[in-house]
């Protein structure tokens, strides 16, 4: 039975508020007012009470296909920017939980919805399970770099359910997962070790790539990570002995798109384009291009969305603390989320009422593929009725 198409009104909005802030990390506007701009995707004449809630951390999401096509099914639809929108470079992660939870507030006490569903699609996946174990079990009273932030004041709302729609886990493992080892000196990113250097002709290991190659590659990832977090603890404390303790020190990070398994594809295989692709194209370019992950970083920003060590965004130990229904949609050709993000996601939620779907043949964007969309966002109405979410 196809589902009912539905007219979208697209309604802009923005949420105002005032936060007690040291210093000023976003460009412009009063030191303690923050403003955040999102779109209620509208069904023409839908009377649904539930709807669904897409963030990002750093993206927009208005104009991305699956909130688009749920609205046009006839799901009432928020797509929420953040205070850093297409800007990561100062991202705290500790603060868009924050913001995501004026939206959800706005979503329950002006629109007058009665469920409200996270939807993390892709690096909103993370985002949404950090969300949820802080609305259900609040800790958070300051940053990884040690600043104030009132997590458990803020008194989070919890949302009913929460949807896992080819999320990875996190920004911090996920970038871990594709720094480059290679690069021997932070300063001089052309000063590589040639054994780690999935790039270079000269490397000898080539793919079909060993196990314990692969296994000492990914240590050499997490190796330089933290050392990434020690220059940044080291340089923090330094300006606080110099009694600069609100100042910032801006860095670039090379080489952020080094993933065997673009190189590879027999590593955790799936449908995805390959060898020598990933889902913003060749791997090798990638991996240098200014719109890198992480590329462009501040220390706290560091810590608190990048650290693999000290970031608490961590989608599959977040999922521990979360309660409500979880809906997983893996995509077969995903060639950004491989199959282990999903699988981990999924394992990480204790309870049993959770569900696991996967598309088959659908990409991380769904790009030329309208009838891979409507699967997923079949699955999704299906759940949500099954689950006595949709009202």
């Amino acid at each position: 039975m196809s589902t009912p198409k539905f007219d979208v009104e697209r309604i802009p909005f923005h949420l105002h508020w005032q936060e007690k802030a040291a210093f000023k990390e976003t460009y412009a506007g009063a030191l303690d007012q923050i403003v955040v701009e999102g779109q209620f995707l509208k069904p023409v004449g839908s009377n649904s009470k539930t709807v669904l809630v897409f963030m990002h951390p750093t993206g927009t999401m208005n104009l991305l296909p699956m909130p688009n096509a749920l609205a046009a099914a006839g799901i009432p639809c928020i797509t929420c920017a953040s205070r850093y929108p297409h800007n990561d470079s100062a991202l705290i992660m500790e603060k868009v939980i924050l913001d995501l939870g004026q939206y959800i507030k706005y979503a329950k006490e002006k629109l007058g919805f009665e469920k409200v569903i996270l939807a993390g699609w892709s690096g909103g996946g993370s985002l949404s399970m950090f969300y949820q174990s802080q609305a259900e079990k609040p800790w958070i009273t300051a940053t990884p770099a040690g600043d104030a932030v009132d997590v458990v004041g803020a008194k989070l709302i919890k949302a009913d359910a929460v949807l896992q729609l080819a999320a990875h886990v996190s920004r911090a493992i996920t970038l871990t997962e594709w720094l480059d080892p290679s690069i021997r000196d932070e300063m001089n990113p052309d000063d590589r070790i040639v054994e780690l250097d999935l790039y270079d002709p000269k490397n000898p290991n080539q793919p079909k790539f060993a196990d314990d190659y692969v296994a000492h590659f990914r240590a050499a990832q997490i190796a330089r990570s933290q050392k990434i977090d020690n220059w940044v603890k080291e340089k923090l404390a330094d300006l606080k002995r110099q009694g600069r303790t609100n100042e910032e020190y801006g860095f670039v990070v090379h080489g952020t798109m080094a993933d065997p398994r673009w190189m590879d594809p027999s590593i955790e295989p799936n449908d995805r384009k390959g060898p020598n692709w990933c889902f913003m194209g060749e791997p090798k370019i990638v991996n240098m291009m200014p719109a890198g992950l992480a590329r462009y970083c501040s220390l706290r920003a560091w810590l608190s969305q990048w650290s693999y060590v000290e970031s608490r965004a961590d989608g599959p130990k977040c999922a521990r603390d979360i309660s409500v229904p979880v809906l997983v949609i893996q995509n077969s050709a995903d060639d950004a989320c491989t199959p282990s993000h999903a699988a981990r996601l999924f394992a990480g939620v204790q309870h049993d009422n959770k569900e696991f779907h996967e598309v088959k043949g659908a990409t991380h964007y769904y790009i030329g593929q309208p009838d891979k969309m409507a699967e997923s966002v079949g699955i999704v109405k299906t759940w949500l009725t099954k689950k006595g979410l949709l009202v």
